[in-house]
């Protein structure tokens, strides 16, 4: 299959790699010139290729670059800037990226767009799934909701069947954050989480699979955590004292948080994988006790 990853970034470089080692012909897209050379030091194994093409999707004009694609993942980043800059990724360059190829004579066949389980907004605690509708309560998530429209109804008009994969919160290498559980102090809520191997293995067996089309599907792992008992488990595994735990209304008490910090500290929610467990995706990391322990080990082996 050819398969372009429009932002080969965090995910999108195990993605390409993961479907590479298949057999897949594999075009990673990224705007700097490092991030050109890091997916060009790829692997490529099995008979699959990857290879680098620069486009940004700021820049339509740009996107002539793309080469022709069975399937194209949607994966690029807004850099963690505000509501506008994220509009302007999510939302206009997903539109021109299914412009660039909707008047192509090969036309892909698939989408899928990463999207975020942010689109929930606050259940109090409750357990969601795709069955849940979705309401998300600050620009940023509103945005996201609009480029899930975009990816299922415009690609949809273009002739492209298009998939939303709703990542839970990202960890693994680079990204695990040990610090600021065992640090402290950790503000009471649930933690959503998927590791980066299970969040591309699973836009990778989406693709494989051919299953899911026109559909959301939250790509979260067996079991939300709780963050005080997450952070105890994690120092006692590290092998240092458990950190200090405040409540929400300790932590927004301090009068230090911003009113989009509040919100998020405020929404809670449990997220269910039974539709990718049905599917028959199986997990790398099932729980964060499999996918902390690389760096759980690393940890230990420093203070040794």
């Amino acid at each position: 299959m050819k398969i372009v990853i429009v932002g080969c970034g965090y995910i999108g470089m195990e993605l390409a790699r993961q479907l590479a080692a298949e057999g897949h012909e594999v075009t990673g897209v990224r705007r700097s010139r490092a991030g050109l050379d890091a997916i060009e030091s790829l692997p490529s194994a099995n008979g699959g290729t990857i290879r680098a093409v620069r486009a940004d999707v700021t820049e339509p004009e740009s996107l002539g670059a793309l080469p022709d694609a069975e399937a194209i993942v949607f994966a690029a980043s807004s850099g963690g800037r505000g509501a506008s800059a994220a509009r302007t990724v999510y939302v206009e360059g997903l539109a021109a990226v299914i412009v660039e190829y909707r008047d192509r004579e090969e036309v892909p066949d698939r989408l899928v767009y990463t999207s975020s389980t942010g689109v929930y907004g606050d259940h109090d605690g409750a357990w969601v799934d795709e069955s849940t509708p979705i309401e998300p309560t600050t620009e940023k998530t509103r945005v996201l909701a609009e480029a899930e429209r975009v990816a299922i109804e415009e690609a949809a008009d273009a002739g492209i069947d298009g998939t939303v994969a709703r990542f839970a919160g990202l960890y693994g290498p680079d990204r695990y954050r040990l610090e600021r559980y065992l640090d402290g102090p950790v503000t009471a809520g649930y933690l959503n989480m998927v590791h980066r191997d299970d969040a591309a293995g699973s836009v990778r067996y989406l693709l494989e699979r051919d299953v899911a089309r026109g559909e959301p599907v939250v790509v979260v792992d067996d079991e939300p955590a709780e963050k005080h008992a997450f952070a105890d488990w994690l120092a006692d595994q590290c092998g240092v004292p458990r950190p200090p735990k405040r409540s929400k209304a300790e932590r927004i008490a301090a009068g230090d948080l911003s009113e989009p910090a509040k919100r998020r500290i405020l929404t809670s929610k449990r997220c269910k994988n039974t539709f990718l467990r049905e599917l028959g995706y199986t997990f790398a990391f099932p729980t964060f006790r499999e996918g902390y322990r690389a760096a759980i080990e690393a940890f230990r082996d420093r203070r040794d």
